[in-house]
């Protein structure tokens, strides 16, 4: 059964738990409206999947996640979703779809030594779509890019109340400042949505105070523009947490203790 509805609905899509750092992001907004949040759990991590199976995957469940929230926007929670397969989301719903992309704009006009690091997974440092973002709005500064491994995984493990291996920050740390010019980094981007979730690991091996830019506040502020007609006065009210992945207990223990009302799987057709 569907639910409810007397405000709009706002669809937080990721492959894994990392949209929840933009779900903190509408609720630090305190948009006036009811957020779900779809985590493609059958299918995490996106980022060791082939590109040709996410661009007909993303929105087959993107699809299923509106029909099952009667969603007004949908927002892509995911940088590798959001390079590979938002136009083909936008060509198959007839809501507005936000999507998430590296932060690289307001990295350039915050930096002051003129670089910056950009900390994403292996697959997004090296698509075309991040090289466009770089040309377009790095403004002749330097982006130092890390790969980093495991990183989103380690996200999940401290959700879920778990101690990830410290040797995974160290790694991704030093994947930006061990490369050549490295020790210049004054401001890193973080360009997967589950790594503001481990924001706090990162900064306490930082060689020197660092700003650190991610996309929530912006996709917020995009949310608030193109549902501004429709929202009320209240908080953001969290509805439900789905999964893909049957029975998911621990991401939903994880949606639970994060404020989401309830939990349910949905199952999707999905079919090479």
């Amino acid at each position: 059964m569907k639910p409810p509805k007397n405000r709009p609905h706002v669809l937080v899509f990721d492959s894994g738990l990392g949209g929840l750092s933009i779900v903190n992001a509408l609720i630090e907004q305190k948009l006036g409206v009811d957020v779900f949040h779809l985590a493609d759990t059958a299918f995490f991590p996106y980022g060791e999947k082939a590109d040709e199976t996410l661009i007909l995957r993303v929105p087959t469940v993107i699809r299923a996640g509106i029909e099952a929230t009667s969603a007004d926007l949908v927002i892509v929670a995911c940088n590798t979703a959001s390079t590979l397969a938002l136009d083909g989301v936008r060509a198959q719903v007839d809501i507005p779809v936000v999507g998430v992309v590296p932060a690289i704009k307001p990295a350039a006009a915050l930096t002051r030594t003129g670089t910056i690091g950009l900390l994403a997974t292996p697959k997004t440092v090296t698509r075309s779509y991040t090289d466009q973002l770089i040309a377009a709005f790095s403004d002749g500064k330097t982006v130092l890019r890390h790969g980093a491994v495991g990183l989103a995984g380690a996200a999940e493990a401290k959700l879920a109340g778990e101690t990830p291996d410290p040797e995974i920050f160290q790694a991704a740390m030093s994947g930006l400042f061990d490369q050549k010019g490295g020790e210049a980094i004054d401001v890193i981007v973080l360009a997967c949505t589950h790594y503001p979730l481990v924001q706090a690991e990162l900064e306490a091996l930082a060689p020197h105070p660092l700003t650190w830019v991610d996309s929530g506040a912006a996709i917020a502020r995009r949310t608030a523009h193109l549902l501004q007609d429709q929202m009320d006065q209240g908080a953001t009210a969290l509805r439900s947490g789905l999964t893909t992945g049957g029975a998911d207990e621990a991401t939903r223990r994880v949606l639970v203790g994060f404020g989401f009302q309830t939990t349910q799987a949905l199952n999707v057709e999905f079919q090479l």
